[in-house]
């Protein structure tokens, strides 16, 4: 497995694996890996000749009041897991590397960013995709892989390179929780311990959420109050609990169409989400 740290040694990798006609996956990633990334790289050796896993916390994507200084970092231990998942080269490039000091480039998408995450957290969105087609262009990927744990992420990015015409293939895979439900994310490791428990009410509260609607529920209402009801009862703090349409990401009256419910809420300082995919 390479390591790639630099501009230049990912372009070099780049160049000779297009001359030999293999097809590139790339899992864009900010590292503290976890078994959701894992499965991420799973999928791309199935898609793929070649795998690289960008680990970058991308500091364009937080807000001045964000965790950007104390966001879990462990390269050793991501190294090890990507060895042992049969990643190809692993791209761990400085911030300096992928922003010049007069850095004044962006890629906006200005419509499904409005809303949920990127109503709560301004600018964020602007970051992501930004990065995002620069490590697409710098890897030289056909495919990449994206979780649903970041649905709207997801999302836009495959907005992008729909109205950019991106020769990259997106796929969505599915979201990975913990045995008892919670959502997998590197923020997990802020909890506390109590903080971990209350936390399992998102899940919860999602899961009555898609019983009721497998049950022929179609309402916004009571699929939306039975989340708010369970997170407010453990404590949490509700950033938004929202039902909407997949394509535009605008809110929903009744679930008539292909539906995404979306959940953020804070457990102490800790910012989590998670969502389901009606449809």
């Amino acid at each position: 497995m390479k390591i790639l740290r630099s501009i230049e040694e990912i372009e070099s990798l780049r160049s000779e694996w297009q001359s030999r006609n293999l097809r590139i996956a790339l899992v864009p990633t900010m590292g503290y890996l976890h078994a959701g990334h894992l499965s991420l790289v799973h999928i791309a050796k199935a898609q793929s000749d070649r795998v690289i896993v960008s680990i970058f916390v991308n500091p364009a994507q937080f807000g001045p009041n964000e965790d950007l200084d104390r966001y879990p970092r462990d390269f050793d231990r991501d190294e090890r897991l990507c060895a042992e998942a049969g990643v190809d080269a692993v791209f761990y490039p400085a911030a300096t590397d992928m922003y010049a000091a007069d850095h004044s480039t962006w890629v906006l998408e200005d419509s499904l960013s409005q809303t949920l995450c990127g109503a709560s957290r301004p600018g964020h969105f602007r970051g992501v995709t930004t990065v995002v087609l620069k490590l697409f262009n710098l890897s030289g990927c056909s495919v990449a892989v994206f979780g649903r744990k970041d649905a709207q992420q997801a999302l836009i990015i495959r907005r992008m390179v729909r109205d950019l015409n991106v020769p990259v293939q997106v796929v969505f895979a599915p979201l990975v929780r913990e045995p008892d439900g919670l959502a997998l994310s590197s923020r997990n490791k802020y909890l506390s311990p109590a903080e971990r428990q209350g936390a399992l009410s998102i899940s919860r509260g999602i899961f009555q959420a898609e019983e009721r609607y497998r049950a022929g529920v179609r309402e916004a209402a009571p699929l939306l109050a039975v989340v708010q009801e369970s997170i407010s009862a453990a404590g949490g703090k509700i950033d938004y609990v929202a039902l909407m349409d997949q394509d535009t990401l605008r809110p929903l009256a009744v679930a008539d169409r292909p539906a995404l419910l979306a959940v953020a809420a804070f457990f102490g300082q800790t910012r989590l989400i998670d969502n389901v995919f009606l449809e």
